[in-house]
């Protein structure tokens, strides 16, 4: 008896309500294995993949890519032949109804996992075998060998049979969507007819030339518009929640950081640091944390509900990354007992797989205390926005030789800038103050912050 399972968008963790459909790795017709990736999803954290919860046909997809899809939601249908539930798949998306138990002598199989939050998948098995895709919308039902009776009939058939895509790698694909660009419109090089990053970046070149010859011949060229969806638009609703809730000061401080640079340098040559991207940030980082010993309200937060100051005694360093989907701040766990080694290593391993978009939903939550740091931007200074729930957020500026008062004469020295914003509901102005005043003081004579540390 043919039975079909349908499955919900599974709780993806962190409270998460909803996430965008990215892009189907499966299509109606096609047979899909235990675990297997059929989807891909983006989340206010990261991007997941979706695995199978279940082996058969699939019959329905309820989503077209680009919709945002409620936790509960039904997302696929699949005909699993006999009905049985692989695992405990059904559990994972709250829409099967297979218990997951097995007879006497039965294989175990293994639970599905969501990419990101439990064991690694088969990478054998990542992506599905698509069947060839008739020409006839209607023909994709009879493909698939399911009696009509067994298909939804709420479900759009435009839904259900999604055109051919352009091929892309996913990188590339993200780039695209973060640019408004429609895939189709580019010119492939591929070697298997996929576009390329070169083919976009001269897509988005072309189109940019355009838009200018047009402003230039009097016209206002066209309008390009950008769905606010994903990361981005949780990004927004996050700052506006931050900037009209927490009461915000900056306080700004220049440093002359020349002895800071010349340890770095030193540093950089010494075996402990040969395999290590040491850079400013790292000794920046470092300095945070030792201030925060003797001014820990600058890593506390506000309960509202419980109408608390809760002041944390361990401190998980937010390193804010931009990255081709948005603003990202992965979080360095536990970075009050991390030597400077170990901060540079973490730094550039969290901004690395940021920038990827390989960063798992967990490496992105939890953050007590974050920097940001503009001055690989060449900018001097800003007033950055809390990260709801934190207290303070420090900026670090572009560091650049000026002159600068040093030993009763006026010499070229390296100095930059750093900002700090924080809750004036937790921090009193002094104890601001005193904070930034101290992260200034240790990055001026870093002997100190060596023998602090």
């Amino acid at each position: 008896m043919s039975v079909v399972e349908t499955f919900n968008l599974p709780d993806l963790g962190e409270g998460l309500t909803d996430a965008e459909l990215v892009r189907w790795e499966v299509a109606v017709g096609d047979t899909v294995d235990l675990n297997q990736v059929i989807a891909e999803v983006e989340t206010a954290k990261a991007a997941v993949e979706l695995p199978s919860p279940f082996a058969g046909t699939v019959v329905a997809l309820h989503a077209a890519e680009g919709d945002t899809v409620e936790v509960g939601d039904p997302f696929i249908d699949i005909d699993t032949g006999d009905g049985g539930a692989a695992g405990d798949g059904g559990a994972a998306g709250d829409g099967g109804t297979g218990d997951g138990g097995t007879g006497d002598g039965a294989e175990e199989k293994p639970a599905a996992v969501l990419v990101g939050y439990g064991v690694a998948q088969d990478s054998g098995s990542r992506r599905a075998r698509r069947r060839p895709r008739p020409a006839d919308p209607a023909a994709v039902d009879s493909a698939a060998d399911v009696p009509a009776a067994d298909i939804p009939a709420a479900v759009d058939p435009a839904v259900a049979a999604p055109p051919e895509r352009t091929l892309a790698a996913p990188p590339v694909r993200r780039l695209a969507r973060d640019s408004g660009v429609d895939l189709d419109e580019v010119t492939a090089t591929g070697a298997h007819g996929d576009v390329t990053r070169d083919d976009l970046d001269r897509h988005l070149s072309d189109a940019s030339q355009t838009a200018a010859r047009a402003a230039e011949a009097g016209g206002t060229g066209d309008e390009e518009r950008t769905p606010i969806r994903g990361l981005r638009r949780r990004t927004a609703d996050a700052m506006v929640r931050s900037a009209f809730t927490a009461p915000h000061v900056t306080e700004f401080v220049d440093v002359d950081i020349t002895p800071s640079m010349e340890l770095l340098d030193e540093l950089t040559a010494h075996a402990r640091f040969a395999d290590v991207r040491l850079t400013p940030l790292a000794l920046v980082a470092k300095a945070l944390l030792v201030a925060l010993r003797t001014n820990p309200s600058l890593n506390s937060a506000w309960d509202d509900d419980a109408q608390e100051i809760v002041t944390k005694r361990y401190v998980n360093l937010g390193i804010a990354a931009a990255t081709p989907r948005g603003l990202m701040v992965p979080v360095i766990r536990d970075a009050h007992r991390a030597s400077l080694r170990d901060l540079a290593v973490s730094i550039a391993d969290l901004t690395a797989a940021a920038r990827d978009g390989t960063t798992p939903p967990s490496d992105l939550v939890g953050g007590t205390i974050t920097i940001t740091n503009i001055g690989v931007f060449g900018i001097d200074s800003g007033t950055p926005i809390l990260n709801p729930g934190e207290a303070a957020i420090l900026c670090l500026g572009a560091v650049r030789r000026r002159p600068w008062e040093w030993q009763g004469e006026i010499a070229l020295r390296e100095v930059t800038t750093l900002s700090l914003s924080f809750d004036h509901r937790l921090v009193d102005g002094e104890q601001g103050s005193r904070f930034l005043a101290t992260i200034a003081e240790l990055l001026s004579d870093p002997l100190s912050l060596i023998a602090l540390s």
